[in-house]
């Protein structure tokens, strides 16, 4: 089996990839004008589209503060949104269970995942019980146990048939009972795909999936894992996965790879336009709600300076790694000015550029841990957490 190495080895199989691809399968992709009305595994109003208001999403938070009688007490809701990053997430889950040990990790209303950060938000929207979890998943494996090289090419140069095997131990059903129960609760957790046909983020509501997958229906535990691994398959390096969805009376298919692809980390703001006006119309005093908007971004942020070879591939992967940072900042950008419009606490945590991972092999477990006990000392000292992105002067 071919070793798949960070940097030169794995822009190579991208190139190999275009070279070598085999075959399209045959594919029926549903109408545009049919999405927003699509049903999946039978399910409806379990997803929005970023950039498209969601009525149902809307309705529901709404219904959610309607159930809430403490405003007064100054009570603070607690946000908290993980970004992409690999195997930088390594530092995240470090963080997270440092946190933990601190005793300062608060109970999350809303936790919102992408790619690497979708695998690490059921656990973080669960707390501490599953740090041990966290910190395995993030320590513990190598490349040969998330995905292996196939030949010959065909939408991708690896199956993650392992990764699929990792998804069915990890979020098995008495997780997703867990999940439906804090659901019930009025807690939100969130992960995202994107929709590589629409160009758009997808943001599903994970607690609701849960919710009918602890009824006993299998199709909903089965998109459940489908949903976690479409969240973190990055396009060419790992396959799209096909989720089947009905509108009209008729089936389709659609195409999700890493929500990374859209957006490195994400909010909800963008699918609940007129939320304002209708709490308004509920006699809900919206100033009296306190939020605290919390982001681990997996990885860097500050610019790292590193002489590039004059070849090829080491450009390619300087210019890959520079245009998803600066993406990323991007995103955090948005965080922060719908922190501010909604008198939000701002607070991000990222990789200081002090603290240089450049591993030889993609997965490897002896860096991941260098990097988790990195965060999880930070967060033991205590977290200087960042209250403005990169380029806005404190406040």
């Amino acid at each position: 089996m071919l070793k798949m190495k960070d940097g030169k080895a794995f822009y190579l199989l991208i190139i190999l990839a275009f070279a070598l691809s085999g075959c399209a399968s045959v594919r029926h992709a549903i109408p545009p004008d049919l999405l927003s009305s699509a049903r999946v595994f039978g399910m409806q109003d379990i997803r929005a589209f970023s950039g498209i208001p969601s009525d149902s999403f809307k309705k529901d938070f709404v219904k959610l503060l309607e159930e809430e009688d403490n405003f007064e007490t100054g009570r603070t809701y607690y946000m908290l949104a993980i970004s992409e990053g690999g195997d930088y997430g390594a530092y995240g889950a470090g963080l997270l269970c440092g946190w933990t040990e601190s005793g300062t990790r608060p109970v999350f209303k809303v936790v919102t995942g992408v790619s690497t950060g979708a695998l690490m938000a059921p656990f973080a929207f669960l707390g501490s019980k599953y740090d041990a979890k966290l910190k395995e998943i993030y320590t513990k494996y190598s490349t040969k146990d998330i995905v292996r090289i196939r030949l010959p090419f065909i939408n991708s140069f690896t199956s993650t048939l392992p990764l699929e095997r990792l998804i069915e131990r990890y979020f098995d059903i008495e997780l997703l009972k867990e999940i439906a129960t804090e659901h019930k609760k009025g807690r939100r957790l969130y992960i995202g795909t994107t929709n590589l046909d629409a160009e758009r983020l997808v943001i599903w509501d994970m607690g609701k999936i849960a919710t009918v997958a602890s009824a006993g229906d299998d199709k909903a535990l089965k998109l459940f894992r489908k949903i976690m691994l479409a969240s973190a398959s990055v396009p060419v390096a790992f396959p799209p996965v096909y989720l089947n969805v009905e509108a009209n009376d008729k089936r389709y298919d659609e195409m999700h790879v890493d929500g990374g692809v859209t957006r490195q980390v994400f909010f909800l703001y963008d699918v609940l336009e007129g939320f304002d006006k209708a709490l308004k119309e509920k006699g809900i005093d919206i100033s009296r709600i306190k939020y605290a908007i919390y982001v681990i971004k997996n990885g860097y942020i500050e610019p790292l300076y590193k002489e590039i070879p004059d070849n090829f591939l080491a450009i390619a992967k300087r210019t890959v790694d520079t245009m998803m940072k600066e993406q990323s900042i991007g995103d955090l950008y948005q965080l922060y000015v719908f922190a501010k419009e909604h008198n939000a606490e701002f607070n991000l945590a990222f990789i200081p550029a002090t603290h240089v991972f450049e591993p030889k092999e993609l997965l490897k477990p002896f860096k991941r841990q260098e990097l988790f006990n990195l965060g999880f000392e930070e967060a033991v000292r205590g977290y200087d957490w960042k209250k403005t992105p990169p380029g806005i002067k404190k406040e």
